[in-house]
């Protein structure tokens, strides 16, 4: 694990490797300009590219570089993207007015944002950069930033365009999240939570010991596990990529409290996978199109991450289309559409949560690759989650009867938790050390109230 001096010491060789790089950008700008505006043959006075340090201690950047294999031109469309956010002013150049038109010059491309006052590069300016005026070069650039090209495969640079219809060109060139984390700080920062990321990491510090579930269970978990491990291996080396799509996706459904959630982040635990929540209340908009925008956020920033993807109570958005006689209807359905595309196109792993499973699009339910139902659980299984819940803790008192508690009371793993917490803060309030039966019986009688049912 890195230390706070490893990370300072790196990100000073990150700044010096991206001051020589984006040194080498402004040198190649300059003389496309010139050569554009005719006071000097541009295309001969492109500037040398830096060379870049090599073995186990190079900068982020180098080894950026030489782990994607990138050539000269991609590294100037890498360094075209980052000089926004690293140095803006290097890019005022291209500000200049064309005086016949009064406006500026459409073949340097550019795109205005709401605050921030520099130039913001598009496809645009990367082809006036490179190409100039050849246009097999301008070609040359739609294969540098195709999305099996590594700049985008590796997610060092993401396109954005928000007017369809026109010119490819004029998409925003922007630089791969990751890829500033990494270069700025020395590694890459796991996003927060936020109106603009509407999903959330969860983890856990329970095992698979803690999970209660029936064998035949979890052997369908450990094959998602599987995948999730070794999916690419299976994809490339095994030569299935020819027959079936990348990715994984699967539902789980039963009753609240049976075990869902925690399955889905002990698969990421076991795999070394972040999961991420989604939120549904954040991503679902009445406003047309912002549902969409919402869920783009998160797979965008998840397709070239090593993370599963894990929706909760997912009828709200993945549930059956219905007749559409009316806009709103139209809307519904077309945002379920926009989702089964985006799932299915998804190269990782994602989960689905349902209480039931017919509440699920027939659609969608047909591209699972498994559909696993998480059962109440039985007696002996109670008894287990009873034990492994409140047996360590030395605080029972001698009245209580786990095995009686688990056989006569039906209860998932979720409201035994309930129960567990109830007692102990009934027990703490009377000033009692110990959880006693009646505490217990309490906190059971409340969790049946709750799912409308009695003692």
């Amino acid at each position: 694990m890195s230390t706070g001096a490893d990370l300072q010491a790196r990100a000073r060789a990150n700044a010096q490797a991206l001051q020589a790089e984006l040194h080498w950008l402004d040198g190649v700008l300059r003389a496309r300009l010139a050569g554009h505006f005719g006071t000097l043959d541009g295309a001969a006075q492109l500037a040398a590219p830096p060379p870049l340090a090599d073995g186990p201690t190079a900068d982020d950047l180098a080894q950026l570089v030489q782990r994607c294999g990138l050539g000269l031109d991609e590294r100037l469309l890498l360094a075209l993207a980052l000089a926004p956010y690293l140095r803006p002013q290097l890019l005022d150049l291209l500000f200049v007015t064309n005086e016949n038109l009064n406006r500026g010059f459409c073949e340097f491309g550019g795109w205005k944002a709401r605050q921030h006052g520099g130039f913001l590069p598009t496809v645009e300016t990367a082809a006036f950069l490179l190409a100039g005026d050849d246009l097999a070069r301008r070609f040359e650039l739609h294969r540098l930033l195709d999305d099996g090209a590594p700049l985008r495969r590796h997610g060092l640079v993401r396109l954005q365009h928000d007017a369809p219809g026109e010119p490819w060109a004029s998409a925003a060139l922007l630089a791969g999240r990751d890829t500033l984390d990494l270069l700025q700080h020395g590694e890459a920062r796991k996003p927060d939570y936020s109106a603009n990321f509407p999903a959330k990491l969860i983890q856990t510090r329970l095992t698979w010991r803690d999970l209660v579930l029936d064998a035949d269970v979890m052997d369908e978990v450990q094959a998602i596990a599987t995948w999730a491990r070794h999916g690419d291996t299976l994809m490339r080396d095994w030569q299935l990529e020819k027959a079936l799509k990348p990715g994984y996706r699967c539902l789980f459904f039963g009753p609240p409290g049976t075990g869902k959630t925690l399955t889905a982040t002990l698969i990421g635990q076991q795999v070394g996978a972040d999961v991420y929540r989604i939120d549904l209340s954040m991503v679902v908009s009445k406003y047309i199109g912002e549902t969409e925008k919402n869920l783009a956020e998160v797979f965008d920033q998840a397709q070239h991450r090593h993370w599963i993807l894990f929706f909760d109570e997912a009828d709200a958005l993945f549930g059956k289309r219905t007749a559409a006689s009316s806009s709103n209807d139209r809307h519904a359905n077309q945002e379920i559409s926009y989702l089964l595309q985006r799932v299915e196109d998804f190269p990782g792993t994602v989960i689905l949560a349902s209480n039931l499973k017919g509440n699920i699009d027939d659609a969608f339910a047909r591209r699972f690759q498994s559909a696993i139902y998480f059962p109440m659980p039985d007696a002996d299984q109670r008894l287990r989650l009873w034990e492994g819940m409140v047996r360590h803790t030395g605080r029972l008192d001698v009245d209580v009867d786990l095995a009686d508690l688990a056989e006569r009371h039906e209860l998932a793993g979720g409201a035994i938790a309930n129960v567990v917490r109830f007692g102990a803060i009934n027990a703490m309030q009377a000033g009692r050390d110990r959880i006693n039966a009646a505490d217990l019986r309490q906190g059971i009688a409340k969790e049946l109230r709750k799912e409308g049912r009695t003692v």
